[in-house]
């Protein structure tokens, strides 16, 4: 089992769960991060830490899209270690539906 960050994520970017990792398993994209599979320990402690409520663990039904997708940006995105501002628009995309199709973006983030 893994974790894997959703679409939630996008445009919330809040961070806490770079915070709290005890593994380093965040990559960063230009609007959301991602958790790199083969990193997580499957310990959980970043599941609580999101408001936007976007890390759920990968055995729950629906989640291969995300699981994929955490994989593939995970190799490409840079590494986050802490967390760094949250974007000011953040707290009014909590909860925003359609936010992959409508806002992702496959550029990386930078980091840190």
């Amino acid at each position: 089992m893994t974790y894997v960050v959703t679409d939630a994520c996008i445009r919330c970017k809040y961070m806490d769960c770079v915070e709290v990792c005890p593994v380093d398993c965040f990559y960063e994209g230009e609007n959301m991060l991602v958790i790199n599979p083969s990193e997580c320990i499957d310990c959980g402690v970043c599941e609580p830490e999101c408001p936007a409520e976007a890390i759920l663990p990968d055995t729950e039904n629906g989640l291969e899209k995300w699981l994929e997708l955490n994989r593939v940006y995970s190799e490409s995105w840079p590494n986050i270690t802490q967390k760094t501002d949250v974007p000011a628009d953040a707290d009014e995309m909590k909860g925003v539906e359609g936010k992959f199709e409508k806002f992702f973006s496959a550029e990386p983030g930078t980091g840190g």
